[in-house]
């Protein structure tokens, strides 16, 4: 009794690798006409309108959560975990809007990910300060203000501007 696969050969399945690169065609640069309409049928959301929904957000989720409870720690600890949140992904964004982050592709590269560390850390930071910082801690609370705060950036992503339509006439 033969095993599955015997008698196949595993290197005749592999695609092979092309040679040279002559088929492949010759990288372009953009215009600067060209490039100013493809943003504009490409629009992006700015990452300071994602920090102010997310300030938004989480001051109603602290107003619901004291509301619901008529507790106040809760609405502060809701609004701790809100500004977990916020207060990372503003210096976030003021990073990456800095000048220096778009002077090419790796300094845009490492700048992301060296400002991602740094909001990563942040917001560990001040999870860890909340004890100290917030009288009779709702940890509940608090994380449903954090989560709940995130959730703005998914719904940004879901209203990121559809492609414009070119209207002619």
């Amino acid at each position: 009794m033969q095993s599955l696969g015997a008698g196949l050969d595993p290197m005749k399945k592999m695609a092979s690798l092309p040679e040279t690169t002559e088929d492949e065609p010759a990288f372009k640069p953009l215009t600067a006409e060209q490039a100013r309409r493809l943003r504009e049928q490409n629009p992006s959301v700015s990452a300071w309108w994602v920090v102010a929904g997310q300030a938004v957000v989480g001051l109603l989720v602290a107003l619901a959560a004291w509301g619901v409870t008529g507790r106040q720690n809760v609405g502060w600890s809701a609004g701790y975990g809100a500004l977990a949140v916020v207060i990372p992904a503003a210096i976030f964004a003021r990073g990456l809007t800095g000048r220096f982050s778009s002077v090419n592709a790796g300094t845009a590269a490492v700048g992301l990910m060296g400002w991602e560390l740094v909001k990563l850390a942040l917001t560990v930071a001040i999870m860890a300060a909340a004890p100290k910082l917030v009288a009779a801690l709702s940890w509940p609370a608090l994380l449903a203000g954090l989560v709940l705060t995130m959730t703005v950036y998914w719904v940004a992503l879901a209203y990121v501007p559809r492609k414009r339509k070119e209207i002619t006439e």
